[in-house]
């Protein structure tokens, strides 16, 4: 009984190391830039306008929470595509009196060290709530950005995704700190 439950488990191991078809591709993986959410960034509430900012007040609160992407080289392999959508957490607040929110945010792409923005671009996405649910998680529209495709320079940008933020914001999210 056992050896024949050794050759089972032999036979078994064998066809695990059967590549089931697929082919391996030869060819290496396209590089892709560091992709972070800047912590500061990440928190957008909003008020009724002139309404001292507390909850009462409050219209939506959205969390930036994450992104999917994806790096591939372009046909000719000449360049590299980064394919990003932004995934947003979305509460509708006590004083909202519409079923839809806009959500600026921004994607800036800089060298490195952070030290110089390369490029910049702002997008808004909707956030609409069903009429029973106060809550809400959307991506965004995906936004292609393309790099050179020299790994090195590919691998030697930073991508920060935040929402656009007014002064006030700003000192708010980092007075009360990440959540």
């Amino acid at each position: 009984m056992r050896l024949r439950a050794a050759y089972g488990l032999a036979a078994a191991a064998l066809l695990a190391g059967c590549g089931g078809g697929t082919s391996l591709s030869t060819n290496p993986p396209a590089p892709c830039p560091r992709i972070t959410i800047l912590a500061d960034g990440a928190d957008l509430t909003r008020h009724r306008d002139g309404a001292v900012p507390d909850l009462a007040s409050m219209t939506s609160d959205a969390r930036l929470i994450g992104f999917n992407a994806n790096c591939d080289y372009t046909r000719r392999r000449d360049g590299v595509s980064v394919r990003i959508s932004a995934i947003f957490d979305v509460e509708r607040g006590p004083a909202a009196t519409a079923p839809r929110v806009s959500l600026p945010w921004f994607i800036a792409v800089t060298d490195a060290g952070d030290g110089q923005i390369i490029e910049r671009r702002d997008y808004v996405t909707p956030a609409e709530f069903a009429a029973n649910a106060n809550r809400v998680r959307i991506a965004s529209t995906p936004v292609v950005l393309s790099f050179p495709a020299e790994e090195r320079l590919v691998e030697n940008h930073n991508v920060r995704l935040s929402f656009q933020l007014t002064p006030d914001d700003l000192e708010r999210n980092r007075r009360r700190g990440p959540r």
